[in-house]
Formats: structure tokens, sequence, C-alpha cells
């Protein structure tokens, strides 16, 4: 496989990963969807849709060992990856249960969970995290490793009387929104 694709690829089996620690494992069919900024933040490179349509039929062709023939569509500059049965397959296979962002599906998935609770959740895993309350009119706290490990994602929480709710982004992804 290209260097080149290596952060999309993993960037797919993450979200892959994280799906199926919120609804278990499934041999099936998944679709992913991508704006065209994200994929230029994870490809490194600065295409438009028609350029980014060929670069992504050579990544399915790359990465077809892995996941399968996975199928691209575009509406607009949101694509579409519709990654078959194998592609879950495979990350269920070969990918280890990432500790981190399964044992956080899990607390937050708790109506008893808090903000707190989530703080200290994420300094078991270090004492470098970037806390901050934040209002921006769609999330109250963000989250994330200051060196980007375990986890390289932003992680956004919105409060409610019920429970906690997040969305990690790309820190690109995060910057680009303007929060």
């Amino acid at each position: 496989m290209k260097k080149e694709y290596e952060e999309m690829k993993d960037n797919l089996m993450d979200i892959i990963k994280e799906e199926q620690a919120k609804l278990g494992y499934r041999k099936e069919t998944i679709r992913l969807y991508y704006p065209l900024g994200s994929l230029n933040h994870l490809l490194k490179i600065k295409c438009d849709i028609s350029g980014m349509k060929e670069i992504l039929s050579d990544f399915c062709r790359e990465v077809s060992e892995f996941f399968g023939n996975i199928e691209i569509s575009n509406n607009g500059e949101r694509f579409c990856f519709k990654i078959p049965d194998k592609g879950a397959e495979y990350v269920h296979a070969h990918m280890s249960n990432n500790e981190f962002i399964c044992g956080l599906v899990k607390l937050v998935a708790d109506h008893s969970c808090t903000i707190d609770k989530v703080k200290e959740y994420f300094l078991k895993f270090s004492d470098d995290i970037h806390y901050e309350k934040i209002s921006n009119g769609e999330f109250d706290y963000l989250l994330y490793f200051n060196k980007g490990k375990p986890d390289k994602y932003y992680y956004c929480f919105s409060i409610d009387e019920f429970h906690v709710i997040y969305h990690r982004f790309l820190k690109q992804d995060y910057e680009d929104f303007g929060f």
C-alpha cells in the first residue's frame, strides 16, 4: 500500500472500530461519509471533487486486500464510502480493541456519566490532556490528548439533563469548523 494512503486507511479502521464498540460487531456493509475537506486533510493533498474521485479510485484499489471492493459515491463535496462486509470483518479480526474508545463508549452510555467522570477517564490514560469549557453553541467541553497518545482525536462533549454526548474530529477538521 502506498504510504500516502496509510492515514486514510487508519481513519477508516478507527471509525469502524468505534462503530463496533457502540453497536457490536456484525459482518455487514458499512457506509461512512466524509466531506471533501476531511479527505484532503487525511490524504495530505488539495483536490477538487473530480481530482478526489481519481485519488479515491486509486486508494480503493490499494486497500482492497483489507476492505474488499469499496464503492465511492459523492453528492457534491460529500463522499460516501460503501465498505463491504469484508472490511468490517477485517477490522474486527485485525484491530485489537482500542481500550480507550471502547471504554469511552461504555462510559458515556451510562446515564450517570458526567463531564468530571469523562475527564477522570482521560486522565487514566495520560496526565497531559487538554480540557476546556467551550461555548460555541454546539458543544460544552473539548478534551484531547496533547501528544496524541493514546488517541489523536479531538473530543467535543455536549451535556444535557439525561446524558453526555460526544463527537470526535481530526484536529484539522476541528480547526476548519472554527469553533
